[in-house]
C-alpha cells in the first residue's frame, strides 16, 4: 500500500511541475493587470442593464489571447532570457519546456482566443486581441535589442486591454475610451522605466536597448518618468467619465499626488531600492484610478 502510494506520488509531482511551468509561460500576474483593465473597460463602456456574460465572455478570450502572447513573447526571447538573472529560472531558458511544445502552446492559446472572442462578443474585439498579438510580437519585441524608443512602441499593445474591453461591451470605439487608452499608455512609462532602472545590468547583459542603458547617471530616465507622471495625472483629471464631481477630483489628485511622490524621491536617487518603490506605487495606483473612474460612472 505505501509503495503503492509512494508511485502515485512521484507521477503527479513531475505532472503537477509541468502543469505549473505551462502556467508560468502565461504570466498570470502580468493577466491579472490585463484583466483589470479589460473589466474597467468593459464597465465604462456599458450602457442599461449591465450584461456579465458578455464580460465573461470578454475577459475569457481576452486572457487567452494575452497567455498566448506572453507564451510566444517568451518562445521568441528563450535564448536571451538565458542570459539574464532574473529570465534564467523560466522554463524555456531553463529546458523544462521545449521550444516547439511552447511554440505549439501559445499559437493555440492565441488562436482559440481571437476565434471566441469573434463568435461569443464581437469583431471589433477580436480584431483589437490579435492587433495587440500582433503589434506586440512584431514590433516590440523586435524592437527591444535595436532601440530605446521600444518603451514608447511597447506602451500601445501595452494600452489595448482598454479597447478591447470597451469594444467588447459597446461595440465601438469613442473619445472617452481613447481617453481611458491614454491612462494606460502614460502608466506604463513610470512602471517599466523603474523596471528597467532595477534591472538595467541584466538587460545590458542580454542585449535588450533599454533606456538606462544609455543613461548611465538615470537623469534623463528620470527625468522622463516624472514628464510621464505629471502627464499621466493631469489626463486623469480630465472629464474621462462624465462631468468632474468635488469627489472625482479630489480622488484623482489624491492618488496623483501618491505616486509623483514615489516618482520624486527617485530623483534623488536613480538607486534600484526607490526605482522598486515607485514600481510598487504604480501597481498600488492604477487599480485606485481605474476604481474612481468606475465609481464616477455609476454615479452618473
Amino acid at each position: 500500500m505505501a509503495a503503492t502510494q509512494s508511485i502515485a506520488l512521484s507521477v503527479r509531482r513531475p505532472y503537477l511541475s509541468t502543469l505549473r511551468d505551462y502556467y508560468t509561460l502565461t504570466k498570470p500576474e502580468v493577466n491579472l493587470l490585463i484583466l483589470m483593465t479589460t473589466s474597467a473597460g468593459y464597465y465604462l463602456a456599458s450602457r442599461g442593464p449591465f450584461r456579465y456574460l458578455g464580460l465573461i465572455n470578454t475577459l475569457v478570450g481576452t486572457l487567452l489571447v494575452a497567455s498566448g502572447t506572453a507564451t510566444l513573447n517568451q518562445w521568441m526571447e528563450r535564448r536571451w532570457d538565458g542570459e539574464m538573472r532574473r529570465t534564467a529560472g523560466r522554463p524555456l531558458p531553463s529546458g523544462r519546456v521545449s521550444g516547439r511544445a511552447a511554440l505549439v502552446f501559445g499559437l493555440g492559446l492565441s488562436f482559440a482566443g481571437g476565434i471566441y472572442l469573434a463568435l461569443t462578443v464581437n469583431s471589433l474585439a477580436a480584431i483589437l486581441a490579435v492587433s495587440t498579438l500582433l503589434s506586440y510580437l512584431l514590433v516590440y519585441t523586435p524592437l527591444k535589442r535595436k532601440t530605446a524608443l521600444c518603451t514608447l512602441l511597447g506602451a500601445i499593445p501595452g494600452a489595448m486591454p482598454t479597447l478591447i474591453g470597451w469594444a467588447g461591451a459597446s461595440g465601438t470605439i469613442g473619445l472617452q475610451a481613447w481617453g481611458l487608452f491614454a491612462v494606460l499608455f502614460l502608466w506604463q512609462f513610470p512602471h517599466f522605466l523603474a523596471i528597467a532602472l532595477m534591472y538595467r545590468d541584466d538587460y545590458q547583459r542580454a542585449g535588450y536597448h533599454m533606456l538606462p542603458g544609455f543613461d548611465q547617471d538615470s537623469r534623463f530616465t528620470v527625468a522622463e518618468i516624472i514628464f510621464f507622471t505629471v502627464a499621466l495625472i493631469i489626463t486623469t483629471m480630465l472629464p474621462l467619465v462624465g462631468s468632474i464631481t468635488a469627489s472625482y477630483a479630489i480622488g484623482m489628485a489624491l492618488s496623483g499626488l501618491f505616486l509623483f511622490y514615489y516618482a520624486a524621491k527617485l530623483t534623488k536617487s536613480g538607486s534600484k531600492i526607490f526605482a522598486s518603490r515607485l514600481v510598487h506605487a504604480s501597481v498600488i495606483y492604477l487599480p485606485i484610478v481605474l476604481a474612481i473612474m468606475m465609481i464616477a460612472k455609476s454615479q452618473n
